[in-house]
């Protein structure tokens, strides 16, 4: 059995409780030894084979799950995050098949996130954005033409990059040029919930500057949004007592709280 396993974005605590579990139970670990925190292995048994899946093809990554398989041993293969984010997992879930192995996921918590914890931040504000674009610039890898950066931009709704940090200069200029303006605020979010965390918040006209001045060129999220600042959002109506749900009856008289800060 191969248990694919999200190892969190980064801090060993935020590996989930299933998570953990079965880090404990492998005799075998194939991890993505670029990306997750080599702190996670020390939940495992003393007689745990751990391979680096940083150093090995797709080929060799399933040849380990094969012999282990074999022998009737238990793989967990860890990745960073969450695997349904830029994990290439389906490829191995294939394979797997081909070769009649049984497996199974467990989630994991994304860096998106963890920089969303770094900050505070909510993605959704009422009146602000209701959505979140999950993407990332071509860089060896491409991307399709139909989901370029220019035409996400145009929605300027909640935008988080993976993969893209080296690329600042290139990514600010199609972000302008897709609808965002250069004072649209943007953050870029270095190795989320690891202890060498580093959050700064720029706008999009000031990406570029902001990475070359912190030394941030990879491992790390770009956010870009006017969510980001948390200001001039509506009340949700989930707790407002002018509004009745299922639960809850409209309140007769209420007072409201001031939710942000008086510009």
């Amino acid at each position: 059995m191969v248990h694919f396993v999200g190892a969190g974005c980064g801090a060993p605590d935020l590996i989930t409780v299933r998570g953990q579990r079965l880090l404990e139970e492998a005799d075998v670990i194939i991890y993505a030894g670029s990306l997750v925190n080599p702190a996670l292995l020390e939940a495992k048994k003393d007689n745990c084979k751990v391979y680096n899946s940083a150093e090995m093809t797709l080929e060799e990554v399933i040849e380990a799950m094969q012999q282990a398989e074999r022998a009737g041993l238990t793989t967990v293969r860890l990745h960073t995050g969450d695997p349904c984010l830029y994990g290439a997992v389906r490829e191995q879930m294939d394979a797997l098949e081909q070769l009649g192995i049984s497996y199974d996921s467990c989630p994991g918590v994304s860096s998106l996130c963890g920089a969303a914890a770094s900050l505070n931040l909510e993605y959704t504000l009422p009146g602000i954005s209701q959505s979140v674009i999950l993407t990332r610039m071509a860089g060896k890898t491409a991307v399709p033409e139909k989901e370029s950066i220019e035409s996400f931009a145009a929605h300027r709704a909640t935008m988080v990059l993976f993969l893209s940090a080296g690329m600042p200069s290139e990514l600010s200029a199609r972000l302008i040029a897709g609808g965002y303006t250069s004072e649209t605020p943007a953050a870029i979010v270095y190795k989320a919930s690891w202890p060498e965390e580093e959050a700064q918040i720029c706008t999009v006209g000031t990406l570029a500057e902001t990475a070359e001045r912190c030394g941030i060129h990879k491992t790390a999220l770009i956010l870009v949004g006017d969510a980001i600042l948390h200001s001039n959002y509506r009340r949700s109506d989930l707790y407002n007592p002018a509004f009745e749900t299922e639960y809850r009856k409209k309140a007769a008289s209420f007072r409201n709280l001031p939710l942000q800060p008086q510009t």
